[in-house]
């Protein structure tokens, strides 16, 4: 059962080959197995097993719909009512949700059941879940090296098979990257698409939630579930919502992908820009076209996101102090001690590096040289992604300009850490959709993402030119040595 894809799974629930209890018990006891890859922080087997015997009831019943019964785990981002809900931070590692994220709360509506909250770095800080207050997560494919981040425990969930499904959070590639590195598909869908109400704020301008799947055709059914409108989000695009589904089968002939010239160049493994141009050689058999594009304000990206993000972040993580919720220091001679000590007992190094830069750049006499400016950078990429989307319908390059690399490898320079971050992040400033597949794996038998960046609120498009491409080739079939 453990080997089958969402949309399988939901078939053989349908014909009623198994229950989902069965199926929820199955993954359960793979979870417990396989523990040492840390990619859980809570698990709740009897709280599971009742969302699926009331599941199996709405089949039953012949109420139920694509995603009843289907286990799913949930980054542990998201506020579920009951659930211990961390954040991956020792600052809220006594916090239980008192009510339901909008996405945990559509997927409940779905009938999906939640298999228990995974692992991640701190507030979503990080591009390798080594940030983690309960640990770092090990990439499956090799476990002396990292599954990415932030979405770390969620990626590695899915690809060693301890769940069918998971969810996910983007802020500047924490679903795709990860998605790379462990040979999933993951999808960070337009900004505005998917609610972002309980879901734990780190840059509130660029997060967004999205599926962790095996499938392209996987991504299309939770996407079903988890986008539309939400009057509690601010930021939420109150526009008409496709089923993703409909219109994975369309053919690609005639369509446009454009390379960016700037995707190619120094700093990109060579093994990895291989593994590329033969998914591009794929499309070209299917019938695209490819042209070359440009995106010259990329390279401005890093700099750009590592001043907004940071500068979002020490707003957004204000608010933990001690004297409401969470963790609080215990020894402290008054309030303003209370806080100080909380949040440096609380936060781990990364996010209080995080904070200072972001606190210095909103700073008096900073603010326009920093914050400003980083702003019309932000503008300036928008505008490449425009400007190149007037004569292609689909981007195309790497996902990331390496593969999983060992663990602790990285810890101790933060600049080659975000530099992971290199081809993902624009499409975050730009509020664009993006999309991970797997292309293919290097010499050490690691896997390799091709990335997909669509115009805004076209994650049908992506959807169907990524389950096209899988349909002709077999890289996301591939399970790690010691897990099937």
């Amino acid at each position: 059962m453990f080997e089958k894809t969402v949309a399988e799974l939901s078939r053989a629930l349908g014909r009623k080959e198994f229950s989902s209890a069965e199926l929820t018990t199955v993954f359960l006891e793979r979870i417990s197995r396989y523990q040492n890859l840390n990619a859980f922080i809570t698990v709740d087997p009897e709280r599971s097993l009742a969302q699926a015997k009331a599941a199996d009831v709405r089949i039953a019943r012949g109420e139920g719909g694509a995603l009843t019964g289907i286990p799913v785990a949930q980054k542990d981002i998201f506020c579920a009512d009951g659930w211990l809900t961390t954040c991956g931070s020792k600052i809220l590692s006594n916090f239980t949700a008192p009510y339901d994220a909008t996405v945990i709360d559509k997927l409940n509506r779905a009938g999906a059941v939640c298999l228990g909250k995974t692992n991640m770095d701190e507030f979503a800080m990080g591009s390798s879940n080594e940030t983690s207050y309960y640990g770092v997560v090990k990439n499956p494919w090799n476990p002396e090296t990292v599954p990415g981040g932030s979405s770390g425990g969620s990626a590695a969930a899915v690809a060693a098979r301890l769940a069918p499904a998971a969810t996910g959070t983007d802020t500047g590639g924490s679903i795709r990257q990860p998605a790379a590195l462990t040979g999933l598909s993951g999808l960070k869908p337009s900004y505005g698409r998917v609610s972002r109400y309980g879901m734990i704020a780190f840059a509130s301008s660029l997060d967004q939630g999205g599926p962790l799947c095996r499938t392209a055709e996987d991504c299309a059914w939770l996407l079903n579930a988890m986008a539309g409108f939400d009057a509690r989000d601010s930021t939420s695009v109150d526009a008409p919502v496709p089923d993703y589904t409909k219109t994975l089968d369309q053919k690609i002939e005639g369509l446009r992908i454009g390379l960016p010239k700037e995707y190619f160049g120094e700093g990109l493994n060579p093994e990895i820009a291989q593994v590329i141009q033969a998914a591009i050689g794929e499309f070209k058999q299917l019938g695209a076209q490819v042209l070359e594009v440009s995106l010259p304000n990329s390279q401005l990206a890093i700099p750009c996101y590592y001043v907004l993000a940071p500068a979002e972040a020490s707003s957004n993580l204000s608010r933990y102090d001690g004297a409401r919720y969470g963790f609080r220091a215990s020894d402290y001679k008054d309030l303003l001690d209370m806080y100080c000590k909380t949040r440096a007992e609380g936060f781990g190094p990364e996010v209080k590096r995080r904070i200072m830069i972001g606190t210095y750049a909103l700073s008096a006499g900073y603010y326009d040289a920093y914050y400003l400016k980083a702003q019309q950078l932000r503008r300036l990429i928008a505008e490449d992604f425009r400007r190149a989307f007037e004569v292609c319908d689909v981007i195309m390059g790497p996902t990331s300009p390496s593969t999983a690399f060992k663990i602790g490898e990285k810890t101790d320079d933060p600049v080659a850490m975000y530099l992971n971050d290199i081809y993902t992040v624009p499409i975050n400033l730009a509020g664009l959709p993006g999309m991970s597949v797997p292309a293919g794996f290097d010499a050490r038998g690691l896997p390799i993402g091709l990335q997909l960046i669509g115009k805004y609120f076209d994650e049908a498009r992506l959807l169907n030119v990524a389950h096209r491409y899988q349909q002709v080739t077999d890289w996301h079939q591939r399970t790690p040595k010691g897990f099937s």
